[in-house]
């Protein structure tokens, strides 16, 4: 079957959406900036406050820009490479389900604060996480056949060598 060139061009399209979302976060992630302690911070307070053990949650206020920045680089250069690109979206379909997890059901709210004035997004952060949701599921949903072949051939390669 031949795709369209709309069909072959969008999930690049979408790549390049997420990939452009989650790179141009990394500068505030990878810094420690106010933007990024606040968010961490509030969902790692969060956190305690449900339950979870102190050292999840502090270590979560601490160092979560940095694990989720270094995830959503890897997600991004996962994306940008044609064969792994269906696991590239899974990753940023996981992280980012996490991410409005967050936004919606903590303290952290929709429109977050940016600096310390108390300034707020008025809810781009969260826009822009249902758009990369949304673009990951796309690229999942028409790279299906793709993703599974090559965990076809992963398992059935397994399964050989188990016999072997």
């Amino acid at each position: 079957m031949t795709q369209s060139r709309f069909q072959t061009a969008l999930p690049w399209g979408l790549a390049l959406f997420i990939a452009i979302v989650f790179i141009q976060s990394l500068f505030f992630k990878f810094t420690n900036s106010f933007e990024t302690q606040f968010i961490f911070g509030t969902i790692g307070s969060w956190m305690g406050s449900i339950g979870l053990p102190a050292a999840v949650a502090t270590n979560f206020a601490q160092y979560g820009g940095y694990t989720i920045g270094t995830l959503e680089l890897i997600a991004s250069g996962l994306l940008l490479t044609p064969k792994s690109q269906p696991f590239g979206a899974v990753l940023a379909f996981g992280v980012i389900s996490g991410a409005i997890f967050f936004h919606l059901f903590t303290p952290l709210g929709v429109s977050v604060v940016i600096n310390e004035a108390g300034d707020r997004d008025g809810g781009q952060l969260f826009a822009l996480a249902v758009g990369v949701w949304i673009s990951a599921l796309v690229i999942i949903w028409l790279r299906r056949q793709t993703f599974a072949a090559l965990l076809g051939n992963s398992s059935q390669a397994s399964l050989r060598e188990k016999r072997a």
